[in-house]
């Protein structure tokens, strides 16, 4: 399996290479294929479903959360066969980590779909130019959606050339970290331009969605390993932008019970990919993933006993965790159960089976949380003191979790930091924690002095371990990898 992961690059660098020799026109489709808003359609599905699971699983399964572990808010079991879980949890991972393969894999299948469509948008002469730019909108965002994805993961990565290539693709060299930043930021802003104010369906992104995944961009360039400060500003006002707007985009927090959010479908989704049209799509970090073996789970990944530990206690953090477990009618508390750790309660199917290995909740990538935290954060990092605006902000978060108001007359970095610590129990566990410690130098602090239940390090960290090695193959075969 590994071996058959790894070839991803190959199979599409190989396929882009006589496409663009050729005819530039039609990478996968080819030019009958691409030349109508049928053809373009089809070739979007195609996209969204490289994320999911109808081709690569992409952000469906538990490789999704298994590769933040190295955040503070995921560990993985210490026995069982979860070898590969583990690797990302002890700063060790091999490139020939299968784990890595459906992200890695599933965002350059996705690359090269939307790319077809921005390649080939102009020729399309039939159907109605408000729906073609729609869709040429949802391309450009899903690609640069990717792109973030895959340079917070790896780093270093190749861009795939969207004009004639006239060299060979396998020798195609990874692009720095500006250079991809540069291309999405560009991405988004075309997107920005074209996706219309309403989502076609609950698993498309509206112009909300995309003013809020720019911000997230801005605000982590503010960080490492760009580190630059100036995008702070264009962060804070592209979130605000969303906020703003929230009735026309029908975004808010959710009020009407926390774990609800969970389930999908609410007010809460900025982003979610979801069970669309014609085919369906799963889950699979719900459901038995999140479950202990005493209930017949497979603990793939629960809590660090520290962040658990340390987290604010009240309505959130009851409804973040589950903490009691029913075994065979008797109740047994989360310090008995075999890993001897608390459990992830809002990864928990809420309706149905509980014990399932596929769930058809949908994965939701951006959430208005977020967006609130995000300008909270950016606001006080680009003025240097947090203004009315950025404390209503970050309190109408607290405020849902059970908490009082921030403390007031916080300095900036004191406001910022709290913001941060804000951002990792809102977002506990959904893979945010982990690019929040490496945008901000912290990655090594989070893993110090750690529960001895927990996992220990494999060694000292550094930052070239704040990202993933090429899988497999695909740095054999191109050396440029």
């Amino acid at each position: 399996m590994k071996k058959i992961y790894s070839f991803v690059l190959i199979i599409i660098l190989t396929g882009c290479s006589k496409a663009l020799e050729e005819d530039p026109k039609g990478l996968i489709a080819g030019n009958a294929g691409l030349s109508s808003q049928a053809g373009l359609e089809a070739a979007l599905t195609g996209a969204y479903g490289s994320l999911m699971v109808p081709w690569e699983s992409g952000f469906t399964t538990v490789s999704q959360i298994a590769m933040c572990m190295g955040g503070d808010d995921l560990t993985t079991h210490p026995g069982s066969n979860k070898e590969e879980f583990r690797e990302f949890d002890r700063f060790n991972v091999s490139s020939l980590n299968s784990r890595m393969v459906p992200i890695w894999r599933g965002c350059y299948k996705t690359i090269q779909s939307t790319t077809n469509i921005i390649n080939n948008y102009n020729a399309v002469l039939d159907g109605n130019e408000t729906t073609i730019q729609t869709i040429v909108g949802e391309a450009y965002f899903l690609r640069a959606l990717c792109y973030y994805w895959l340079t917070r993961y790896w780093g270093e990565v190749p861009v795939i050339p969207s004009e004639k290539y006239t060299s060979d693709l396998l020798t195609l060299k990874k692009s720095t970290p500006a250079v991809v930043y540069k291309l999405i930021e560009a991405d988004l802003l075309k997107a920005e331009a074209w996706v219309p104010n309403a989502k076609r369906d609950p698993g498309r992104p509206n112009k909300g969605s995309v003013k809020a995944l720019l911000a997230d961009v801005y605000l982590t360039e503010g960080g490492w390993p760009l580190k630059d400060v100036s995008k702070y500003a264009l962060a804070a006002a592209k979130a605000k932008e969303v906020i703003d707007n929230k009735a026309t985009y029908k975004f808010d927090l959710y009020q009407d019970g926390y774990l609800k959010i969970f389930a999908g479908g609410t007010s809460e989704d900025v982003f979610a990919l979801f069970t669309r049209g014609q085919w369906s799509t799963y889950n699979s970090f719900y459901g038995l993933s999140t479950m202990p073996e005493n209930e017949g789970g497979w603990s793939d990944f629960f809590p660090e006993i520290n962040f658990f530990n340390n987290f604010p206690a009240g309505t959130r953090k009851d409804a973040t965790f589950s903490t009691q477990f029913v075994i065979k009618g008797d109740t047994i508390s989360w310090q008995n159960v075999t890993t001897k750790h608390p459990y992830y309660k809002k990864f928990t199917i809420q309706t149905g089976q509980k014990d399932t290995y596929m769930s058809n909740n949908p994965v939701i990538m951006l959430r208005y949380a977020q967006v609130l935290l995000t300008y909270a954060e950016a606001q006080a990092r680009a003025t240097g003191i947090p203004n009315e605006e950025a404390y209503a902000a970050i309190d109408a978060v607290r405020l849902r979790a059970g908490l009082g108001k921030l403390t007031a007359g916080l300095s900036g970095p004191d406001f910022a930091e709290a913001v941060v610590n804000e951002r990792a129990w809102e977002l506990a566990g959904e893979w945010n924690r982990w690019f929040d410690l490496i945008r901000l130098e912290k990655v090594e602090a989070a893993n110090a002095n750690k529960d001895p239940n927990d996992l220990p390090l494999s060694g000292a960290i550094t930052k070239q371990k704040y990202w993933m090695p090429i899988p497999g193959v695909d740095a054999v075969i191109n050396p440029n990898l």
